[in-house]
């Protein structure tokens, strides 16, 4: 048996509808798409997400997390606070009104430390001209300080150091990501 492929480690020959075709005819031109992405100007390729992208993406995800992490406590504090004697029915209401509030209670206060996270680290990247792990991590101590200062000084650098800690657990979660996680092609 032949094989057609460059490869010539698996043992069968690769099929390819396309095989037959010239190279130069349209049809196969539509079929081969690129790999890199495409812009429509030359500096958006070299930007990363500009504010909106960003205040979209953490918003949102904050959000989704926030009210997912709130329903699921809700709902095992609506099963713990049942009582004896209970119909299942007054027990399923009680769990999915718990769950119910409680997510919803989460997912706001994620989606407002998510955007004041975002204005933070936006004006941070433009003061700064750069962005880095410096600036994610003064990010999450100005957003830490932001969202408890209604609360008082002592409060606010509190949550200063907690948001710089967490963000920064997440910033040394991610590059240990990548790097511990071969990249796969699809």
């Amino acid at each position: 048996m032949e094989d057609f492929s460059s490869d010539s480690t698996p043992n069968y020959k690769q099929y390819s509808p396309y095989q037959n075709l010239n190279p130069n005819t349209p049809n196969m031109k539509l079929y081969n798409l690129p790999t890199t992405p495409e812009h429509l100007f030359e500096e958006e390729a070299f930007r990363s997400r500009n504010f909106y992208d960003n205040l979209t993406f953490y918003t949102g995800s904050s959000y989704l997390t926030g009210s997912v992490v709130g329903a699921v406590k809700g709902s095992f504090e609506g099963l713990s606070a049942t009582e004896y004697g209970e119909s299942l029915k007054i027990r399923t209401n009680r769990m999915l009104n718990t769950g119910g509030m409680v997510g919803r209670r989460f997912g706001n206060s994620a989606g407002i430390l998510a955007v004041i996270y975002t204005g933070v680290e936006s004006s941070i990247i433009y003061k700064r001209d750069t962005d880095d792990v410096l600036g994610s991590l003064m990010a999450g101590m100005g957003t830490g300080a932001v969202y408890r200062l209604p609360a008082g000084i002592r409060a606010a650098a509190i949550a200063s150091v907690v948001g710089g800690i967490v963000v920064g657990a997440v910033v040394s979660g991610k590059h240990l990501l990548t790097r511990s996680v071969p990249k796969l092609s699809i």
